[in-house]
């Protein structure tokens, strides 16, 4: 194990003395609001209380409404409409996966209190896309969570490009931030920035992408984004500015999100990257490719391993992005079904636990509210853990009859969840 010494007892104080963060520059959001992928911040914790801990197909279903089609992106919710993406044509079979001339993509919206769907919006890709086949049919084409600043939407299709819609699906502006592909499809999201709109467009250009929100018109474009199908972070800077932080091969980077110039950059995952990090008072978390966490202090300028690195272990999650919560990492392994939790000041393992009854595979990223972990596999069902470093099953939830997967993070929502599969968009919890 690598370990910076040093600093360790000034970095668990500023560690454990923060129990929250400010999202510098966003458009404040109602307490039940859910406008980004992983929620406010993207750090995917909600202070709501209530939520549900047990259900079933006959128990805590407010509503169900059938989808249009697949997808693994999460929905948002923006007052009281719920916005989600879908795709239809192609892909619908991994097995027999169709003519790909046949792919549409869909941008969905979902009265919040019923269930029925708004309106519903269909678009024509640009093709061809990457094939479904092979690790190819992993999500397939609908994969980037939408953003919204309460006013307008904001939605990523791949090389297909970034859209802008006002709430009520009329579409404002449309541009493009490359139209590279590969084998494994495209999957961030967009986040939302003072005026500007930011793209990870590593997979469509190499490049981290701002747009400015209102006309779409490119503001700046920062090179060398890397195998990272992660959606960065807005990392709050204690006595300084904000960074925007993201996870690329090789490296972690910290760019300037007024300028996307990039301010420092450390070691990080050495292979692809797939989870978003996380931060709690200046320090970033990343995790990595099954064999990598790291802790690195931003606001450092420069190649800062030595100087702002914390601890680095060697192990991590493939896919799924890891949650800080009262000094504590937790996170789901993709494949095996292992949940972890890790102190944040030192990278010590507190416990690594295998789901019971098996749970496959996990893609989903975990939520964290009202004291509960959520983790959502892919074909087992919801597995609700007691958010402390014991580990504490408190319910494995499986709803009979929908046997489609699960690859979409859940939302928290008025006391509610709503938890997206291939098929359906539940609302689960009191009505």
């Amino acid at each position: 194990m690598k370990r910076i010494s040093q600093r360790n007892d000034f970095i668990r104080w500023t560690i454990l003395a923060a129990a929250c963060l400010t999202f510098f520059g966003a458009v404040p959001a109602r307490g039940d609001e859910w406008r980004q992928f992983r929620g406010p911040g993207g750090q995917a914790t909600s202070d709501e209380r209530g939520l549900p801990v047990r259900w079933s197909s006959r128990e805590n279903i407010v509503w169900r409404t059938e989808l249009p089609g697949p997808g693994t992106s999460s929905p948002v919710t923006v007052g009281k409409r719920i916005f989600l993406t879908c795709y239809t044509g192609y892909a619908l079979d991994a097995t027999e996966p169709g003519d790909m001339k046949n792919l549409k993509r869909h941008l969905v919206c979902v009265d919040r209190g019923t269930g029925q769907i708004v309106w519903h919006k269909q678009f024509d890709p640009k093709l061809p896309e990457h094939n479904y086949a092979g690790e190819g049919t992993y999500h397939g084409y609908s994969s980037s969570t939408p953003t919204s600043d309460g006013e307008r939407l904001y939605i990523f299709f791949g090389k297909s490009g970034v859209f802008c819609f006002d709430l009520d699906g009329t579409q404002i502006w449309h541009t493009s931030v490359g139209e590279g592909t590969h084998g494994w499809g495209s999957g961030t999201s967009p986040v939302l920035y003072k005026n500007l709109l930011i793209v990870n467009a590593s997979v469509e250009s190499g490049s981290m992408v701002a747009l400015d929100k209102t006309s779409g018109k490119e503001v700046w474009q920062a090179g060398g984004i890397s195998a990272s199908w992660n959606t960065p972070v807005i990392v709050n800077v204690p006595n300084g500015q904000p960074e925007l932080v993201v996870s690329v091969h090789d490296r972690l980077i910290g760019l300037n999100p007024d300028t996307g110039e990039q301010l420092w950059n450390c070691e990080g995952v050495h292979r692809y990257v797939c989870p978003s990090v996380v931060s709690n008072n200046g320090v970033v978390f990343a995790i990595g490719g099954g064999h990598t966490s790291l802790a690195v202090r931003a606001g450092g300028r420069g190649e800062v391993t030595q100087s702002h690195g914390i601890w680095r272990e060697s192990h991590g999650s493939n896919v799924s992005s890891p949650i800080y919560h009262d000094g504590h990492l937790y996170w789901a392994s993709d494949s095996g079904g292992v949940v972890t939790c890790q102190d944040a000041a030192t990278g010590r393992t507190v416990y690594q636990k295998r789901l019971e009854p098996g749970s496959g595979l996990i893609y989903a990223s975990p939520i964290l509210a009202d004291g509960r972990l959520y983790y959502v596999s892919q074909r087992k069902g919801t597995y609700v853990i007691a958010a402390k470093p014991e580990f504490e099953l408190l319910a494995h939830n499986v709803i009979e009859g929908d046997d489609s997967r699960t690859n979409a993070s859940p939302v928290v929502s008025n006391g509610q969840l709503l938890l997206r599969t291939d098929r359906f968009l539940y609302c689960i919890g009191k009505p």
